[in-house]
């Protein structure tokens, strides 16, 4: 059975209809993951202090969509992004704010508009994503990941804590791995919008298991 994330996040009825939008490339937040930050554009000082300000203090990430694929009617950015709390900042003295985000619940994401400080803020729907407000319990191929895991970071030549990974509960361990390997943007866009935790579990393993394989095959010589 899940359980709520923690004391300090929302229940599913405060979610706002408007979030601030905090657009970066790469940058996965997924629920109860963090995700550190260092923020130093106006803008996104600017957006930093009223979200630190607000009752929730929540704030979107969500990743640009590339050159590609861009498309004038979401801003250049992809549907779907992730809800993050602002649990702990800290201002620097070169004015700089340094902040960390908890992941809440991912969003789907609509009607963008520019605010007059310079950052952005989207219309935003919840609906599919209420169960990222509790833990996914479900059981998932732990000795299968692990391989693919230590082949992966052997390939990429990785060093790893292999007994905290050991000692890792499974939704913060695929959170975490999901978050901090080098993926793609679109590998990266995959893994967030997978349906729940074994979902993104069998995505992550395909996604370690070709990017090893590729690189083996640029290693081996050529006849």
């Amino acid at each position: 059975m899940s359980s709520p994330r923690g004391p300090f996040e929302p229940q599913f009825s405060e979610l706002p209809a408007d979030l601030p939008l905090f657009p970066l490339s790469g940058a996965l937040l997924l629920p109860g993951g963090r995700l550190p930050l260092n923020i130093f554009e106006p803008r996104y000082l600017a957006m930093v202090r009223d979200v630190i300000a607000s009752p929730l203090r929540l704030l979107g990430m969500i990743q640009p969509l590339e050159e590609t694929m861009a498309d004038d009617t979401q801003n250049g950015l992809y549907g779907v992004g992730c809800a993050g709390r602002i649990s702990s900042y800290n201002e620097s003295d070169d004015g700089r704010i340094l902040i960390t985000l908890s992941g809440v619940a991912r969003f789907s994401c609509s009607q963008i508009s520019e605010l007059e400080e310079g950052y952005l803020v989207g219309g935003v729907s919840w609906d599919r994503f209420e169960p990222d407000l509790h833990t996914d319990e479900a059981d998932i191929d732990r000795a299968y990941l692990l391989q693919a895991l230590r082949h992966y970071f052997e390939v990429k030549g990785f060093k790893a804590d292999w007994e905290h990974i050991e000692e890792c509960e499974n939704e913060r361990l695929i959170s975490t791995l999901s978050m901090i390997c080098p993926f793609s943007v679109a590998e990266k866009q995959a893994l967030l919008e997978a349906e729940n935790l074994s979902a993104r579990t069998q995505l992550l393993i395909a996604i370690m298991e070709m990017s090893s394989h590729h690189q083996e095959d640029e290693i081996l010589p050529r006849h």
